[in-house]
């Protein structure tokens, strides 16, 4: 699958810049495992998920998917490398809003039981995220 339409596709399209929580549901198993560090309160599983979109939604309420390549699928795994966008324009991790544009990107694996993720592995660049909204020095 090289279209983007896979489910790490919906997620970043539909859920993250589109703002479809209720979607979550749907693609998310209830026992989700997430191996990606989690932000200060994120709970574990399903409920983390929303979590972690309504907390990056908040900081960027205009966040767009930039580029999602390349994207890779090899039996139940999705994997893919996205850019993110938007303008810091809310609370992220404690840091107050900036008003500044930032540009960041991450990678995320994958893995798919009976049409939904069960497991999730991934890496953000979070020090150019944070350097971006001044929370630490560039």
């Amino acid at each position: 699958m090289t279209d983007g339409t896979g489910l790490i596709g919906r997620f970043y399209k539909e859920i993250i810049e589109g703002g479809n929580l209720d979607l979550i549901d749907e693609l998310a198993a209830d026992d989700l495992v997430d191996h990606e560090e989690a932000l200060p309160g994120q709970p574990p599983g399903k409920e983390g998920v929303r979590f972690f979109v309504t907390a990056i939604r908040a900081a960027f309420q205009d966040i767009k998917v930039k580029t999602m390549e390349p994207w890779l699928t090899d039996g139940n795994l999705e994997a893919c490398h996205v850019i993110l966008t938007g303008t810091h324009r809310g609370d992220m991790a404690g840091v107050p809003a900036s008003g500044n544009s930032v540009e960041f990107g991450g990678t995320d694996i994958i893995r798919v039981e009976d049409g939904k993720v069960a497991e999730h592995w991934g890496s953000t660049d979070t020090m150019s995220l944070m350097q971006q909204i001044g929370a630490i020095p560039q």
